[in-house]
């Protein structure tokens, strides 16, 4: 009898903290598990006995990275539970406030995080000192994106602007326009990006996932919409709690979440494009067409080039919102506190993101429940590690290594705002 175990301690390149443990038993594989050992951090206890106003800002907190997603999901669900219809200028410009967060989440993750498995560097470091123009072309996308959080809702990181039934403060147009030509710029240099990850060695692996995001009747889905999946699931947001379940597993601190209690899905980039494609716009589809992923790609290794596919689309819609943008007579519009339960899903950069709060009358959270993409994409990511190494054990062990943690990053999972996650070591045979 023969035994191999790839253990990871630490993958860099991620945020969090986990480890990944892989056991061959005599040329078989025995099981591909995602440890994820970071301590949890009870946002959800911590939102109870707070006012509704304040989950705003204490959501945000979550993650550094996605701010805005936790933002939204959280104020969408305050106003569903209090019967808040917001206006159209404020939609819009929420709209556009997470067109900013993509833009700047995906690019962190494409350039920063992503490219150098590509391009044979093993840190962001090595990347500078090898390929410096791609990383200040990054830095610049990955600013605009900031500058356009910031005009909006105050600050790049954990903004301050969001609040229930709108925002604090609202933008003048001139202030909106003035980032237009940087924008457009950004726009031209998202295009660029989307032809340059197009042409990297992606190594031909596809999996038959089931996608699943939200779905909006004009829109690319951002903050609204039902949920759909690949396998003809069609539901209202307020529905989620009866079709998917989380389960806690031994081996993880985050919760695994599953469709219909069993079945693994994939949410992400990757969902939201085959769900929606003829969403996208007009420059999104057609450079999409020209970077060979068509209408549909299930190569979880050209996941780069559909995040830049929707940072060109994030651009090219935040150019439209701007130009269309009439600021509204009030930030906000009032609400008046009640029992209540309401819940709501919005795309966070990495995926479907669900909030549900019970209210009590006064406008106390009871109880929050928040279910992140990766909780949900923990399942995947398990599943295309035993398709691919399963296919591939002849491979050299540093070489399966490291297609193991490039299978990891394709995901960009976020499993909290750490900095790092995973390292591989083979521990035997």
């Amino acid at each position: 009898m023969t035994r191999k175990t790839i253990a990871v301690d630490y993958l860099a390149r991620v945020e969090g903290e986990g480890a990944l443990r892989i056991v061959v038993r005599d040329g078989a594989l025995e099981s591909a598990q995602l440890r994820i050992f970071e301590p949890p951090r009870f946002f959800e206890a911590l939102l109870r006995g707070r006012h509704l106003s304040e989950a705003a800002d204490i959501t945000s907190r979550i993650c550094g990275i996605c701010p805005v997603a936790y933002q939204m999901s959280a104020v969408h669900a305050m106003e569903r539970a209090l019967g808040i219809e917001i206006t159209a200028p404020l939609r819009a410009l929420r709209r556009l406030l997470y067109c900013g967060e993509w833009i700047s989440s995906h690019v962190l993750h494409i350039v920063m995080l992503h490219a150098p498995d590509f391009l044979g560097c093993e840190t962001a470091i090595d990347l500078a000192r090898e390929h410096g123009e791609l990383l200040r072309q990054g830095l610049a996308l990955k600013k605009t994106g900031n500058e356009i959080v910031a005009a909006v809702a105050g600050r790049e990181i954990h903004p301050i602007n969001v609040r229930v039934g709108g925002f604090y403060r609202v933008p003048a147009r001139r202030e909106l326009c003035a980032l237009v030509p940087r924008i457009t710029a950004a726009r031209q240099a998202a295009l660029e990006l989307v032809r340059w990850s197009a042409a990297l060695p992606h190594p031909d692996f596809e999996r038959d996932y089931t996608f699943v995001a939200l779905r909006h009747p004009q829109e690319y889905p951002l903050n609204a919409g039902r949920i759909v999946s690949s396998r003809a699931l069609d539901i209202a947001v307020d529905d989620f709690e009866a079709h998917f379940e989380e389960t806690q597993v031994p081996r993880s601190s985050a919760l695994h979440c599953r469709l219909h209690g069993e079945e693994v899905y994939l949410t992400g980039p990757l969902a939201r494009y085959n769900l929606n494609y003829e969403r996208l716009s007009p420059i999104a589809r057609e450079a999409a067409e020209h970077a060979g992923i068509g209408s549909g790609c299930r190569n979880p290794y050209r996941s780069i080039v559909v995040r830049c596919v929707e940072v060109l689309y994030a651009c090219d819609e935040a150019l439209r919102l701007i130009e269309h943008y009439e600021p509204p007579e009030q930030p906000c519009v009032p609400l008046e506190p009640r029992a209540a339960l309401g819940c709501a899903a919005t795309e966070a950069p990495r995926g479907l993101l669900y909030h549900r709060y019970r209210l009590d009358g006064d406008g106390t959270i009871v109880t929050a429940r928040i279910v992140a993409p990766t909780s949900q994409n923990q399942g995947s990511i398990e599943a295309d590690l035993r398709s691919f190494v399963s296919g591939h054990l002849d491979l050299p062990q540093a070489q399966l290594r490291r297609h193991c943690e490039r299978l990891v990053r394709n995901h960009d999972p976020c499993i909290s705002c750490s900095a790092h996650f995973l390292d591989l070591e083979v521990l035997g045979r």
